[in-house]
C-alpha cells in the first residue's frame, strides 16, 4: 500500500468527507484525490490531512513523524462548539431576550409576533 493508499484508508475509516477536508486544506477537491492516488506523498501534505483529520499519522508512517507532531491543539472544525462561541452564543440571545422585552414594554403587547 502506498502513502496516498494509507492516507485515504484512513479518510474513509474515519468517514471524513473529501468535500471537508478539501475545504479545511483551501485545495479543491480533485486536489485532494489527486494526493490520494500519490505513490509518494510528502510528509508536509500528511501532516496537514492528519491534523485535519485529527488522525496521528506516526502510526502509519513512523519513519516520517513522531507521534508528538500531532499533539498540538486544533482549532475546532466546521459546526463543532466550543466554550468561547457557546459564551458569545449565551450572550447574544440575552441581548435578544432582553431587547424582545423591551418592545413588549414599550408597545404594551403581551409578546411580539414574529413577521416572516
Amino acid at each position: 500500500m502506498h502513502n496516498g493508499q494509507k492516507v485515504k484508508y484512513v479518510i474513509y475509516k474515519n468517514q471524513f468527507r473529501i468535500t471537508d477536508l478539501a475545504s479545511a486544506l483551501k485545495v479543491t477537491r480533485r486536489t485532494v484525490y489527486n494526493w490520494l492516488e500519490d505513490k509518494d506523498l510528502k510528509p508536509n501534505v500528511i501532516l496537514q490531512i492528519g491534523r485535519v483529520l485529527r488522525h496521528d499519522f506516526s502510526v502509519e508512517f513512523p519513519y516520517y513523524f513522531s507521534s508528538d507532531v500531532f499533539k498540538i491543539p486544533q482549532a475546532p472544525l466546521p459546526g463543532e462548539n466550543n466554550a468561547e462561541s457557546d459564551y458569545y452564543k449565551d450572550q447574544y440571545l440575552k441581548l435578544l431576550e432582553r431587547y424582545n422585552q423591551l418592545l413588549v414594554s414599550m408597545t404594551g403587547e403581551k409578546s411580539l409576533q414574529i413577521v416572516r
